[in-house]
């Protein structure tokens, strides 16, 4: 099931004009929350966003790649509290990609917007100016924002033939991986 999950997950960047449920964001809140994390420390911060004006603020976080935020009706804002963990931007990745993935899950499209080392302006950082929108304290670092609601999109899964095989090795660098039959990868190949 996880596996048809994954296969079926696209980057969607165009929404119906429907709310998210109230049930469906405590879950993928929940989720979020679930995420792991190095030394269970969890540095993570989530702001929820459904006012219509501060997706829109936020849609202009960047230069490039963020303005569909402005029509989806619903936006996480993923941070993380960097003085808490050296590796927060590890750990606020993976409550990223689980949000993602819990959004499929419930039928929901989802679209990742990074923020991190990103400009907003050739004054200002993506992350100065979404900290200075939803008032982050000091120390409280943006690693992405997820753009969710319902798909007015419709995106066939990546064909497993072009996935980057190449880019698998065995053993060591170099060695190309070779994929085993089914018999072969359920042990059920006979001599």
């Amino acid at each position: 099931m996880f596996m048809t999950l994954l296969q079926k997950r696209r980057s969607i960047r165009r929404f119906l004009d429907k709310p998210v449920e109230s049930e469906k964001v405590a879950l993928l809140v929940e989720a979020a929350l679930r995420s792991p994390s190095s030394r269970g420390v969890n540095p993570w911060e989530f702001v929820v966003i459904r006012d219509r004006g501060m997706l829109e603020s936020l849609a202009r976080a960047k230069e490039h790649g963020s303005s569909f935020l402005g029509a989806a009706p619903l936006g996480i804002v993923v941070c993380a509290d960097a003085r808490k963990s050296d590796v927060w931007v590890e750990d606020a990745s993976i409550a990223t990609i689980i949000l993602q993935l819990a959004a499929e899950s419930l039928g929901l499209g989802s679209c990742w917007i990074q923020i991190r080392d990103r400009p907003h302006s050739k004054e200002r950082t993506a992350q100065e100016y979404v900290a200075g929108l939803l008032h982050l304290p000091a120390g409280v670092l943006v690693e992405a924002m997820v753009a969710v609601g319902y798909p007015a999109e419709s995106k066939s899964s990546h064909p497993r033939e072009k996935l980057g095989w190449s880019q698998v090795h065995t053993e060591v660098f170099g060695r190309p991986y070779r994929e085993h039959s089914a018999a072969e990868r359920t042990g059920t190949e006979t001599s």
